[in-house]
């Protein structure tokens, strides 16, 4: 954050509010809470209605959590002092929320004239807007220093974007349990072959949930991650190509058919920080010959970004390097015509890729720092404005490599009507994939290296790969 604010005298105290629970409705019942990600950033505290300070001109910490009331520890466990999370949390002082009003008049208020930072932003993934701390009554009527909103937003963003060893330690290991939960999956989804396999193998005729339900039991069960990082998805047949399926209204409960493929896109949370895996496979274990041209036109893209990451390189240019592959091999296969510089002109990539390459990863699946002031501006494109970041890739991003080939009819039915982009499409040899086919997507989470990028994802990739552990061979 000093690199945000070079002036040292302009640098006052860093103030956030930590999130709070949120009940259901109108119900007692409440999610199980997840702190704010810039106040665990800082902090990390998991317990929800915490403030936090950072003194930037003595770099002195202090925590503020909430007085609770004797009844807490009937229902929701003993009560703990501030001694006890001082020595948890390693900050200088613990206070009560009660007693910020006296801190804010003689800590703070003795660096007369330095303001208070607060957030204040706009997350450029969701589009939703940072709030600045709701003080308590007491706190408010005594913070009469000026509070700040212009600095403490971006400073912390661009902090997030390079992850520290500690960080990077925690992703790794959230990749290892999910990498395995995935193998896991593919180990299991099979034809059964006796009685007792099917009490452990899904298989054609079985719902997409059970694949759900598998990778969530073993990420816990065997990686403590209690949660997934996101909604998971488990695709299979046409629904491949719904690039968020799973979400309520689609809850993977799909039957699984003969034929099909499922595209598994789930990762685990541990310590708050995650994994974003993505792996596509046939039910049966037996790839088709279509499927396999697709599927291999995709590894075909996700290899030759992998190899071509390093500092230095403009993430749209990867975007684009995975379009033209994409394109080159369905061109290659008959399923569309004339020249690949031509169909990226008339963005015929996104037709078939309408999602952007990848995103930042760490305490959000879709981590922040992607548009930053000074940093190249979203593309206005198709594809390209789905990309969550345009910047040159620096030692110590996080982010996703995640090509992907889809048949959507919402998008190819169009197109086949469109004058721009229909002389490239051979409808006829286009029109049987949009019944069953779905989609394939690749993702693996990547380290940027100082002398290219480094893969914490270990799953099968290649299609002799995935049909060797479906058919009951161990990965490495």
């Amino acid at each position: 954050m000093h690199k945000a604010i070079p002036d040292p005298t302009k640098r006052g105290v860093a103030l956030l509010q930590g999130g709070a629970t949120f009940q259901l409705y109108s119900s007692d019942g409440e999610m199980l809470f997840k702190q704010d990600s810039y106040f665990f950033y800082l902090f990390g505290v998991s317990e929800d209605s915490w403030y936090g300070a950072l003194n930037m001109q003595t770099g002195k910490s202090t925590l503020f959590m909430p007085r609770l009331p004797d009844s807490y520890a009937v229902w929701m466990g003993p009560l703990k002092s501030p001694e006890y999370y001082l020595g948890r949390y390693g900050v200088d002082e613990v206070l009560y929320v009660d007693e910020m009003s006296k801190w804010l008049e003689t800590d703070v208020g003795k660096h007369q004239g330095l303001p208070i930072h607060v957030l204040s932003g706009t997350n450029t993934d969701s589009g939703m807007e940072v709030v600045s701390p709701k003080l308590p009554v007491e706190a408010a009527k005594a913070a009469t220093l000026e509070m700040e909103k212009d600095t403490l937003f971006n400073a912390i963003t661009e902090s997030r974007v390079r992850k520290t060893p500690e960080e990077i330690a925690i992703i790794r290991y959230a990749n290892q349990v999910g990498s395995k939960a995935h193998v896991e999956l593919m180990h299991t989804c099979k034809p059964a072959r006796t009685d007792v396999e099917l009490m452990c193998t899904c298989k054609p005729g079985d719902m997409e949930y059970h694949l759900e339900s598998r990778f969530l039991s073993y990420c816990y069960s065997t990686g403590g991650s209690r949660s997934p990082m996101y909604g998971p998805i488990s695709a299979s047949g046409p629904n491949g190509a719904i690039l968020h399926y799973g979400h309520a209204g689609a809850p993977n409960d799909r039957q699984m058919q003969e034929g099909d493929m499922v595209l598994v896109d789930m990762g685990c949370e541990y310590y708050h920080y995650g994994s974003d895996i993505t792996t596509t496979f046939p039910v049966n274990g037996k790839f088709t010959p279509k499927q396999r041209t697709i599927y291999n036109a995709v590894l075909r893209a996700s290899n030759a970004v992998k190899s071509a990451m390093r500092p230095g390189v403009v993430w749209t240019a990867m975007h684009e390097l995975a379009n033209v592959i994409i394109l080159e091999d369905l061109l290659a296969a008959g399923l569309l015509k004339g020249s690949v510089e031509d169909m990226m002109e008339a963005d015929v990539g996104a037709l078939f890729m309408p999602h952007g390459l990848g995103h930042f990863l760490g305490l959000d699946t879709h981590d922040v720092g992607g548009y930053q002031p000074g940093c190249p501006p979203r593309i206005q494109r198709p594809g390209f404005k789905s990309l969550r970041t345009a910047r040159v890739l620096e030692p110590g991003m996080v982010i996703t490599v995640e090509p992907g080939c889809y048949f959507n009819s919402a998008l190819l039915l169009p197109a086949f009507k469109d004058p721009k982009q229909s002389k490239f499409l051979v409808e006829d040899a286009i029109r049987p994939f949009l019944d069953s086919f779905g989609g394939v997507r690749i993702e693996d989470n990547m380290l940027v290296t100082e002398q290219g990028a480094e893969s914490f994802t270990n799953v099968p990739r290649t299609c002799e790969e995935v049909e060797a552990v479906m058919a009951g061979t161990e990965w490495r």
